[in-house]
């Protein structure tokens, strides 16, 4: 009982992290959408597993689909092409991808094949027949014990292509584990075919290794690797000035209240305020700035921010923040220590509060998207 439970919470953790890859702004690339694809992938191994403990298939026969599909080849697959999509472009347009589904759709087709013919009751094949259904067999068969192993040998070679040390450290982390967990299920897979073994037993501990698997995905890769090293680096550049700004905001906030009165223009004492906050204190990193905080830091009211920022700059005060996070990208997609950094990255830490946001914003300050901006620049 308790095995299973730890075995549904491993499933249900692998959707609900799948889930959270492909909708949140965050992770959204090619290569995430890849280890999401991986995690669902596992979580129906997983469940299969369970159906089999539970018995669940002989009340419920028409499950039977789950079981009758290799699902472990996509395993290599989508670990693959995880990797592939983090590399350089011209060594991933070298990359024949749809390869890597070749044995999958064979297993389907061939798995297709025969639960028809159970269910129309074809029971007497002739010899001929029996011959080539063996031959598939023992092809599906080669496709699982070469493919598998293979494409996890190949894609250690790709690693070699990724530069950063710390995004090639948590890759081959990943890899080493399914890798680990392939080889072993195929052992065991093997021994149970040709030595006619009971396989209960390791196939548990296989189970319980790709629960494991799912839980250190999420925390590691989810958690404490994504954008972590990203982000260290963009908040102290966004923040290169901090022990400047610091002195510059205690002045600020001396200033008496009469200045309230003065006229609106660019000398405005509360304009130059607000123009300071961005440029020295960048308060505009903070996604859930609005008029209410600049309000209080300035000691006015909200409706005369927006009167401000409207007479001086001629527009709204959503569009006069955003133009100072759209130069903050600006710099560092022109500065090289920045040229391998995420550009949605850059556009979170610099304030926009999701990927939409952010190039709507670069679009209409540049007129371009940020990675056109970014190729135009190199």
């Amino acid at each position: 009982m308790i095995y299973t439970t730890l075995l549904n919470i491993a499933i249900f953790q692998g959707i609900v992290l799948g889930l959270v890859i492909l909708s949140s702004s965050l992770f959204n690339s090619n290569s995430n959408k890849y280890l999401a694809y991986l995690l669902f992938t596992l979580s129906i191994l997983l469940l299969n597993y369970v159906f089999e403990l539970e018995e669940v298939y002989t009340p419920y026969p028409f499950l039977h689909f789950i079981d009758n599909v290799e699902w472990a080849l996509l395993l290599p697959a989508f670990l693959f092409l995880y990797i592939v999509n983090r590399i350089d472009d011209t060594v991933k347009s070298k990359q024949k991808i749809y390869l890597c589904f070749i044995p999958f759709a064979y297993s389907v087709i061939l798995n297709i094949t025969n639960d028809l013919d159970r269910v129309a009751g074809i029971y007497t094949i002739p010899e001929p027949g029996i011959v080539i259904i063996q031959m598939l067999t023992l092809i599906h068969l080669f496709f699982v014990f070469t493919f598998i192993p293979f494409l996890l040998i190949y894609s250690y070679f790709m690693i070699r292509h990724l530069k950063d040390s710390e995004e090639k450290k948590w890759v081959v982390t990943l890899l080493t584990l399914f890798s680990s967990l392939l080889f072993f299920w195929l052992i065991t897979w093997l021994v149970g075919i040709f030595l006619q073994y009971d396989i209960s037993s390791p196939m548990r501990i296989v189970a319980i290794s790709a629960t494991f698997i799912i839980h250190w995905t999420a925390y590691i890769g989810i958690y404490k690797y994504k954008l972590a090293n990203n982000k260290d680096a963009i908040y102290t550049f966004l923040n290169k000035d901090l022990a400047i700004s610091c002195s510059n905001s205690q002045i600020i906030e001396n200033h008496s209240p009469e200045e309230y009165r003065e006229p609106i223009s660019v000398d405005n004492h509360y304009f130059q305020k607000l123009d300071l906050l961005c440029k020295e204190d960048h308060i505009y990193t903070d996604c859930t700035l609005n008029r209410e905080k600049i309000a209080e830091k300035l000691g006015i009211s909200a409706g005369y921010v927006s009167q401000i920022v409207n007479t001086v700059t001629g527009d709204n005060f959503t569009n006069y923040i955003n133009q100072y996070r759209v130069e903050a990208v600006k710099e560092m997609i022109s500065n090289s220590e920045y040229e391998k950094y995420n550009l949605l990255t850059m556009g979170l830490e610099s304030g926009f509060t999701s990927k939409t946001t952010f190039y709507k914003a670069f679009k209409k300050a540049t007129g371009q998207t940020p990675n056109e901006y970014r190729n135009s620049n190199k």
